[in-house]
């Protein structure tokens, strides 16, 4: 069977990036039982409350849920088991010391398949306020209407309306 190649998203969390300013990402490798890979290659994973953890020192995923394989028998794992992160030393001591000043969390931004091996991409991220959170919102609905009319612009349509 050849190998895969290239990046394939399976599940990204929308939401973190919403509630969170995201400062720098990382990227990991996630220990994983062979019916949770399966499961992965199917979809069927949800990062909705997952985070990430120092523990003994090294970095643990909690909360992730990766969905019983359909086909998997009396082995099958645990959907919401804790993952260990595979992380460089270096890497795990910088996140540690970030998390150690305070005012900071590790949350997963999204899972993948980086040339087969299954890749979680984690973000150390301050929380948003509610306002930041509208204000972004506004920022990301004006962007939107500026592309719009550019578009519109582009195509000679300026100020026209659809109706239905």
């Amino acid at each position: 069977m050849a190998r895969e190649n290239g990046r394939k998203p399976i599940a990204s969390n929308k939401r973190a990036r919403h509630d969170y300013d995201v400062l720098k990402t990382y990227e990991a490798g996630i220990v994983l039982a062979g019916t949770e890979v399966k499961s992965l290659r199917e979809g069927r994973v949800s990062l909705v409350d997952a985070f990430a953890q120092e523990r003994d020192g090294e970095i643990w995923l909690y909360g992730l849920h990766i969905a019983e394989y359909g086909f998997g028998t009396w082995t099958n794992h645990a959907p919401r088991r804790t993952r260990k992160l595979l992380l460089h030393r270096v890497e795990i001591a910088r996140i540690l010391e970030k998390l150690r000043d305070g005012g900071v969390t590790l949350v997963p931004l999204s899972i993948y398949f980086a040339d087969g091996w299954a890749k979680v991409e984690l973000g150390l991220a301050r929380g948003r306020r509610s306002y930041d959170k509208r204000q972004a919102l506004a920022e990301r609905d004006a962007k939107r209407e500026i592309a719009r009319e550019m578009g519109r612009r582009l195509k000679g349509r300026a100020g026209t309306t659809r109706r239905s």
